[in-house]
């Protein structure tokens, strides 16, 4: 008798030790290093903290966390585009950025959780075409690092409205119509030619 007692209170402690385990666990998410967290509350909406590294608490079922990385991210955006000598050029891009970690809230509840892929493009986009038209097809193949300097300090201007940081800029690929690209090789051996 006293075996089957103490096999019942076994098995009861069991039982409660993996409820225990498993309503504790469902209360618990963990934000990994280089992450941010903001919890949905299904009553109250979003909550106003942002977490950092770490478990924390949550109640299952009514709250959910979403996760954003706050780490670098790299991004390539390719466009086509006027000089300011009316040459096309085809410009990649290659930027380096982040979301700003204070903001994580704001970002969520204006933009999502894919917030890179609805303001990067068309934000990239439309200063690398206000940028480009600055310069005359030579001087972006001359000037090339002052052009991708301006490119980042007006892209993380324009970024900040956003709470999106933009930590790195650079002009990775940078090519010209055929016919421009003729006549540069030409007027380069007239030169060649006029210096015999």
């Amino acid at each position: 008798m006293n075996a089957n007692r103490f096999f019942n209170l076994l098995t009861g402690a069991g039982v409660g030790f993996i409820g225990a385990g498993l309503v504790l666990t469902n209360c618990l998410f963990t934000v990994n290093g280089g992450e941010r967290a903001i919890l949905f509350d299904r009553f109250k909406g979003v909550l106003p903290k942002v977490y950092g590294e770490g478990f924390h608490f949550m109640v299952p079922a009514i709250q959910t966390p979403k996760f954003y990385e706050i780490r670098v991210k790299p991004r390539v955006f390719t466009t086509v585009t006027g000089t300011k000598d009316l040459q096309m050029v085809n410009v990649t891009l290659r930027i380096l950025f982040r979301p700003n970690p204070a903001k994580i809230k704001e970002i969520f509840l204006q933009y999502g959780e894919n917030y890179e892929e609805r303001i990067l493009p068309s934000l990239t986009n439309e200063v690398l075409k206000s940028v480009m038209a600055m310069y005359d097809a030579l001087e972006l193949l001359v000037e090339r690092e002052q052009v991708s300097t301006r490119i980042k300090s007006t892209l993380a201007t324009r970024a900040k409205d956003f709470n999106i940081l933009i930590d790195d800029v650079a002009i990775t690929e940078l090519t010209f119509q055929e016919k421009f690209n003729e006549a540069i090789e030409s007027k380069q051996i007239a030169q060649q030619k006029a210096e015999r």
